[in-house]
């Protein structure tokens, strides 16, 4: 049997700051009149299956993808637009982070060209690996996705458990099995902070986490609204980005657990003083509050807590935003240059945190 080659795009966009949700959806849109086949990964990025479009345009992938990109300009104005071609998602994700803004790479689907692109990356980049488990595969001398390919199948399975092992074996080796799907649309909400330089400090990053988990949480009781999943994206001085998402355990409108939620995505970055530009919080998967539930505690400080917020949000509501804040943001200018994202459609991809680097780029045939 003849299986056909799969040919993926990952469309990275670069909209500007005011606007992007609006700007996001209209791509969307324009995408999905190049191939019906396009799975959006918010904040900003695309995965499309072009197989069935290349005899259709009559074009190869490297045509689509220029397509693409003069269309994202002459129709939005996007003249930086990212792409990376591959023949799974996995692969057309990570050339597209190895593509400087502007640029676009085509993986081939010979098997030559995938083990030379993927071994001598370091082991962080691979799909499905964070920060917790490229500790532990480089405390045992695997540093790079080709020492992890080469490890025994056994020995990986010792150091991340079976499943985990396996699947990153495979992701090592250039497999991944995900098709491009389209889904359902889920509403997000979002705050973004800039601050008015590169800022090194931790505490100031998750100072800045606290003012937009409260922006986030006051939008959400406000429009009777919870959140099933909590994501934060990090914007980086040489224009990087990485953005992670927790899939809450309840869902919620309360600026605390929202709080608690982006310091522990915070943590798990393990970012030691990078120089942050920006920090956004998206508060995804929403649905109406009046369907969630609350574990009962016997913690009566819990809902002391719930019942300060809504005294709290009355006041704010009558004596204006700055009316009551945490101790921590008193005199901040933090809450004062919080920039809204508007509401916009979008969907979540966990695992999505391919960092794209550079300025300018041209396309690269691999």
């Amino acid at each position: 049997m003849i299986t056909r080659r799969r040919h993926i795009l990952h469309v990275r966009l670069f909209p500007p700051e005011d606007g992007a949700s609006d700007l996001y959806a209209q791509v969307l849109s324009a995408l999905e009149g190049i191939t019906p086949r396009v799975q959006p990964i918010p904040p900003h990025s695309a995965d499309l299956d072009v197989t069935g479009a290349l005899r259709f345009w009559d074009r190869d992938v490297q045509g689509i993808g220029q397509m693409i990109r003069l269309r994202t300009a002459a129709l939005f104005g996007l003249h930086d637009t990212t792409l990376g071609a591959g023949p799974n998602r996995m692969l057309a994700a990570m050339a597209a982070a190895a593509t400087s803004p502007g640029g676009m790479t085509v993986l081939g689907h010979d098997a030559e060209t995938v083990a030379g692109f993927l071994r001598p990356r370091p082991v962080a980049a691979l799909y499905g690996v964070g920060p917790a488990t490229a500790t532990t595969l480089t405390k045992y001398g695997l540093h790079t996705i080709g020492a992890l390919a080469d490890a025994p199948l056994p020995t990986v399975q010792r150091l991340l458990g079976a499943a985990a092992g396996r699947s990153l074996h495979e992701r090592a080796h250039g497999h991944d099995p995900r098709p491009v799907t389209p889904e359902a649309v889920a509403l997000s909400v979002g705050e973004a902070y800039r601050f008015d330089s590169d800022e090194l400090e931790a505490d100031q990053h998750r100072r800045a986490l606290l003012a937009l988990a409260e922006q986030v949480g006051a939008r959400l009781r406000s429009e009777a609204q919870a959140a099933g999943a909590v994501s934060i994206t990090v914007h980086y001085a040489d224009r990087s980005t990485t953005t992670r998402t927790r899939i809450l355990v309840e869902a919620t409108h309360h600026s605390a657990a929202l709080a608690r939620s982006a310091y522990e995505i915070y943590e798990r970055l393990g970012l030691q003083r990078a120089r942050v530009r920006r920090i956004s919080l998206r508060a995804q998967t929403l649905g109406p509050a009046a369907g969630t539930t609350r574990q009962l505690t016997f913690d009566a400080g819990v809902d002391k807590a719930l019942v300060v917020e809504a005294v709290a949000d009355r006041a704010r509501a009558r004596y204006g935003p700055k009316a009551v804040m945490p101790a921590s943001l008193a005199g901040a200018p933090a809450v004062l240059a919080i920039s809204a994202l508007r509401r916009t459609e979008g969907r979540t991809d966990p695992w999505e945190a391919w960092a794209v680097r550079g300025e300018a780029g041209e396309s690269e045939v691999l």
